[in-house]
């Protein structure tokens, strides 16, 4: 059997059994073995799996647990679907995609971070300006989270001037 079918037989029974975490263990080798349609569908599968799990969470009426695998890896798809959405200018439907990721976990961090992501989309802010002026990745990157978790100072007037808003 070659890597190819190795590798699309670990991914079917990843699927089958519904793990997104397995999927993402699995990433790397998809990215050395298969062409950018095959890695479209592989991304394809996993927000699917996403979706599933954010429409049972949701009417299960729980939050998800940042240290359950496979809710980390749900929350990781959900936000680099939102990340996708902002980066393509869909601003609107990102800071929606935002506002329901900070009510699903019951990491604080975690939820903070998405509502800073929900107010700078909400302010039309690209997202280069938000990874710019906003985010703080070299601090980001120390803390060795899957998303913007860390901030620059700015980030508070964006919430503060977001927070103004909604109460008028």
């Amino acid at each position: 059997m070659s890597k190819k079918e190795a590798l699309k037989k670990k991914i079917l029974e990843a699927q089958k059994e519904a793990d997104i975490a397995s999927l993402y263990v699995l990433e790397q080798e998809a990215h050395n073995l298969f062409d950018e349609e095959t890695l479209h569908g592989y991304y394809a599968n996993i927000l699917d799996l996403a979706l599933e799990k954010l429409t049972d969470t949701l009417e299960a009426h729980r939050t998800m647990d940042m240290n359950e695998v496979q809710d980390f890896a749900t929350l990781r798809a959900l936000y680099e679907y939102a990340m996708e959405h902002y980066s393509v200018g869909k601003a609107s439907d990102a800071a929606a995609l935002f506002e329901v990721l900070s009510g699903l976990s019951n990491d604080k961090k975690f939820s903070d971070a998405m509502k800073l992501h929900q107010g700078a989309a909400l302010e039309n802010l690209s997202l280069d300006d938000f990874l710019e002026k906003i985010a703080d990745l070299q601090a980001t990157e120390k803390a060795s989270t899957f998303y913007v978790s860390e901030f620059t100072k700015k980030a508070q007037e964006l919430l503060d001037k977001t927070k103004a808003k909604r109460d008028e």
